[in-house]
């Protein structure tokens, strides 16, 4: 065998998981995140910017070594649930943590099942990585997401319930009210509620009704006394009413219990025989095809308005229910027997939010309020700091909540629409809050007569309408708005700022990790680095025209770009690590990640494993790749970190020899990341930013850091250490603030 040729074979070798999954796909599914989309493969390994591989064994991989995603996001939300089950928490964060659980599990149906139940339907499921039939990763993951629904209500009903209790705090039935309190709520319900509510009858006369998805509802059993025939009603509770309604001081009554005690108003003259409440999930992934739609705008309209009838994938029903009852909710729902949830209620613990929100602060974290960064603090005086002039003396990479992202991001594209000298702005936006001072800002530069481009992902799961809207009210006002690339989901978190100045135009940058949205940036942990950087802006440039226009740029100087470079750039760098390690240089990999699911970077970890070179991998929610194998994988390490803040940021770190790199993005290793969407990594321009990534990432997989390890079998164990790393930035961050206000 030649040379090339062993090369070959090598390359081969580190890629055939990409062709075994593309084989069976004749259909691509438009979906923008169905994780299963294949990667397509190069014919040969020039068509990559990477040399191939090393495999330190030249020898064939196992084929159980990868976990498989579905049920690795179901562990993920089982370590959120063991947080509202911990005592050492505050006691409203516990139910919170609850509240989180339900959230995900719904967003887990309506997407990740019904999305899994339509490929097998439509024949176009293969096996997944894990090596498991669809129809058994379908299997799995309803039984246990069934499991951990089940165990989610005995936290509450048994541990959250009685504890709220204890501080003061009742979640009652209506059968636990004295007749003063049914009284008062006898009121409430006439007053404000029985006005609002629709009765849907059953009969020859009234089809069986439309179920809205994640609806609360009650299934009403009532006979007419003169005939003795029984009726079946539906009662949808409102959502536009509060959930748990308070009775007195300190006591709250589910609203659906004072509804059913008060079925009489609404069918007189029935006898009512029972009630039941149940909740549907529905399919509300979105299909657009895009290559086919002239305007993607009303496409995408007219997909919301079909997602509300999407076939249902999950019935909810307390454990009580009549079993005629239910037999009737699934003949007409067309649910199977495996998709049926019997729960110990209440159902639909999302709800808990509201209890969370309640004001008992000393049944939550202790408050943090973030500072502003001090490289940008030096230049505050009366007024605010002078961004331009802050970034001008050096870059700042800013690590959100621990620094504040209204006094840098949100100041630094409020500063750019208000300054004079600034001619333009571009900028994308994939996620914002309701009042977004981002959007304001944009309107005021596009009406001062600055150029404003915009890029709006208007697919954006849950947020697409309104992203329709902010994208109309950017249009109106000037804005050059576009919707970036078709086929692809731009979800890269940019923004760049051309400013006159008196030695000629120079361009400012941000580029995060996370949305342009200042109430997440509250809890969500981020990075942003802002930066005056010539190759870096540079590169800005070419892309926003390459996202604008028709420019075919593929290859930048500090950036990796996606779907072109993010992939074979990480890779080539993780063998670039196997060189160093065997050339005896310094050597280690760094991972923080929400999700690490693609095969080809999970190969390549692999590779460097067998080769010696140590792995720290922290990820908050999904892995699929097995740590700890023998021969395999003993030189990786995945932890994973959950607490107050949601652990966002993705970062990439490498010992490069002794001369450091790393990078910040908005690109997890998942197929839709690499393959369907535009994102973008940046390189650390400064020695000392990079030094501060690789320090975060190895405090945070540190032994004695409070975490999640993860077994080769997929399992999570909690490793309660010596500190929080979150607890510990917090308290670094008060520290700065203290020393900086003395």
């Amino acid at each position: 065998m030649t040379e090339g040729e062993a090369m070959e074979a090598r390359y081969r070798a580190g890629r055939v998981v990409q062709a075994e999954f593309t084989a069976c796909w004749d259909t691509v599914l438009v979906s923008q995140d169905i994780e299963e989309s294949p990667v397509e493969v190069p014919a040969s390994p020039d068509e990559f910017d990477v040399d191939p591989p090393y495999d330190p064994t030249d020898g064939e991989l196992p084929e159980d070594r990868f976990l498989d995603r579905e049920l690795s996001w179901i562990a993920f939300n089982e370590r959120v649930l063991e947080l509202a089950g911990d005592p050492d928490l505050p006691l409203l964060e516990r139910v919170r943590f609850l509240s989180i659980v339900g959230s995900n599990l719904d967003e887990f149906f309506m997407v990740r099942v019904a999305g899994l139940k339509r490929r097998i339907a439509a024949g176009v499921a293969v096996p997944s990585a894990s090596r498991l039939n669809p129809r058994d990763v379908l299997a799995q993951s309803l039984a246990q997401s069934h499991a951990l629904m089940i165990e989610q209500a005995r936290v509450f009903v048994d541990g959250l319930a009685p504890t709220l209790a204890e501080a003061g705090i009742e979640l009652v039935h209506w059968d636990d009210l004295d007749a003063e309190e049914r009284e008062r709520m006898d009121g409430a319900y006439r007053k404000r509620i029985f006005p609002i509510l629709t009765p849907l009858a059953v009969d020859p006369a009234h089809p069986f009704p439309y179920i809205s998805g994640l609806s609360l509802n009650l299934a009403a059993i009532m006979r007419n006394p003169q005939t003795g025939k029984e009726h079946f009603a539906r009662v949808k509770v409102p959502p536009i009413i509060d959930r748990w309604m308070q009775v007195s001081p300190g006591r709250f009554v589910p609203v659906e219990e004072v509804i059913a005690a008060h079925l009489d108003l609404l069918f007189p003259g029935m006898e009512i025989v029972a009630h039941h409440t149940f909740r549907v999930t529905r399919n509300e992934d979105l299909e657009v095809e895009e290559d086919d739609a002239e305007n993607l705008l009303k496409a995408l309209e007219k997909e919301l308005l079909r997602r509300r009838f999407g076939p249902p994938v999950r019935l909810e029903v307390e454990d009580s229910i009549d079993d005629e009852v239910l037999d009737l909710l699934v003949s007409e729902l067309g649910v199977s027997d495996d998709e049926v949830f019997r729960l110990r209620g209440p159902l639909d613990l999302r709800s808990l939010g509201e209890i969370a929100d309640l004001d008992r602060p000393e049944l939550k974290f202790e408050p943090f309020v973030s500072g502003t960064h001090q490289h940008l603090a030096e230049v505050e005086t009366a007024s605010p700091a002078d961004m331009f002039r802050a970034l001008r003396r050096r870059d700042v990479l800013v690590h959100h909540p621990y620094d504040s992202f209204a006094t840098s991001v949100q100041r630094f594209i409020e500063q750019a629409a208000a300054d004079p000298h600034v001619l333009a702005i571009k900028q994308t936006l994939y996620r914002t809050s309701g009042d977004s001072p981002i959007i304001d800002s944009l309107v005021d530069a596009a009406r001062a007569g600055k150029q404003v481009l915009v890029l709006v992902e208007i697919k954006a799961r849950f947020d697409e309408q309104a992203n329709i809207r902010w994208a109309r009210k950017l249009e109106r006002a000037g804005c050059h708005v576009v919707y970036g690339l078709v086929g692809l989901k731009t979800h890269c978190k940019l923004a760049l700022v051309i400013r006159d100045e008196p030695d000629g135009l120079r361009r400012y940058a941000h580029l995060g990790t996370g949305n342009y949205n200042p109430k997440t940036a509250r809890v969500y942990e981020d990075l942003g680095l802002l930066t005056t950087d010539p190759d870096i802006t540079n590169d800005l440039l070419e892309l926003f025209n390459r996202l604008s226009g028709f420019s075919q740029q593929d290859d930048y100087r500090q950036l990796l770009v996606a779907p072109h470079g993010v992939r074979d750039g990480l890779i080539g760098r993780i063998e670039r690590e196997i060189e160093h390690h065997r050339a005896g240089r310094p050597a280690a990999i760094r991972f923080k990640l929400n999700s690490l699911v693609d095969e080809a970077v999970i190969d390549a970890l692999y590779a460097a494993s067998r080769a010696g070179v140590p792995v720290d991998l922290v990820i908050r929610g999904i892995s699929a790749l097995r740590p700890g194998v023998p021969g395999l994988s003993e030189n990786i390490r995945v932890r994973s970190v959950l607490g107050r803040f949601l652990e966002h940021s993705r970062v990439y770190w490498f010992a490069n020899g002794g001369m450091p790199e790393g990078w910040i993005g908005s690109a997890d290793l998942m197929h839709r990341n690499l393959d369907r969407r535009v994102e973008v990594l940046v390189r650390m321009p400064t020695e000392q930013h990079v030094d501060e990534l690789g320090a975060l990432l190895e405090r945070m997989a540190d032994d004695d850091s409070t975490s999640w390890h993860l077994g080769p079998d997929g399992s999570w164990t909690l490793h309660k250490g010596e500190f929080h790393v979150q607890e510990e930035l917090i308290a670094r961050a008060r520290k700065r603030r203290s020393r900086a206000a003395s």
